[in-house]
């Protein structure tokens, strides 16, 4: 009686070799043409996992988490000074699909920061950010912008409560004028106070006392500016 041998499937030399060169796991340094150079894990051929990549044109590192080729999760991003040929902290928090997103402190330089949320690479959400000459923001943010609810406190002590608009004072306000304990409350309009009240408020939340007693304010028709600068104020929040 003849024997019928069933033959092996085995897959195409192509697809085996193929396999083999797939990059997955751990890996070496691998270069790209360009000198770039990534070290870390792989899944499927893509940067997968923990990793640092330099990009050789720039001299930029990034170190932290990726998702099939993206920086994906928490991440360090630095870049080269070139008059001491060091790395400085550029971002420090999270990304997703190669972009930041979620919390994190982002260095424009050494007395430069901001601290908060991202959506897209943008300050989105709640964020502090510290300015170059010493003014400090904290409040919503919208597209890189100072937009909804916020406080910026200014290098002289003076400072800003209220509402903010692509980044302007835009809304109802307060501005607390401590260097002569007066306060500025009403409505703004792209960063310019169109009508509302001055008054002194309590010496205990200023440092000196006030300088000189408010001037009198002498209008023809209070009312039609008032009204003016009403309706000025729901125009804009309606466009």
């Amino acid at each position: 009686m003849p024997i019928l041998k069933k033959h092996l499937e085995t897959e195409p030399l192509v697809k085996v070799v193929d396999k083999m060169a797939q990059k997955n796991g751990l890996r070496r340094t691998i270069y790209s043409i360009n000198g770039d150079q990534y070290t870390g894990e792989w899944k499927d051929n893509l940067r997968h996992g923990k990793g640092t990549q330099v990009w050789k044109k720039t001299g930029a590192v990034y170190e932290g988490e990726w998702k099939q080729n993206g920086r994906d999760g928490f991440g360090i991003l630095s870049k080269l000074q070139p008059s001491t040929n060091d790395h400085v902290k550029v971002y420090s928090g999270t990304w997703r699909n190669d972009k930041k997103e979620g919390f994190g402190t982002r260095f424009f330089s050494s007395s430069s920061r901001y601290e908060g949320e991202w959506v897209e690479n943008k300050r989105s959400g709640w964020g502090r950010m510290t300015y170059e000459n010493g003014d400090v923001y904290e409040g919503e943010w919208l597209k890189d912008k100072p937009h909804g609810q916020g406080v910026l406190w200014l290098v002289n002590e003076n400072r800003y409560e209220g509402s903010w608009k692509d980044g302007k004072k835009h809304g109802q306000g307060r501005f607390f004028y401590t260097n002569r304990g007066q306060l500025y409350e009403g409505f703004w309009v792209d960063d310019v106070p169109r009508c509302g009240t001055v008054c002194d408020y309590d010496g205990t939340h200023t440092h000196t006392p006030p300088l000189y007693p408010i001037p009198p304010v002498m209008l023809q028709d209070v009312q039609s500016v008032l009204m003016e600068g009403r309706d000025r104020f729901c125009a804009s929040k309606e466009d």
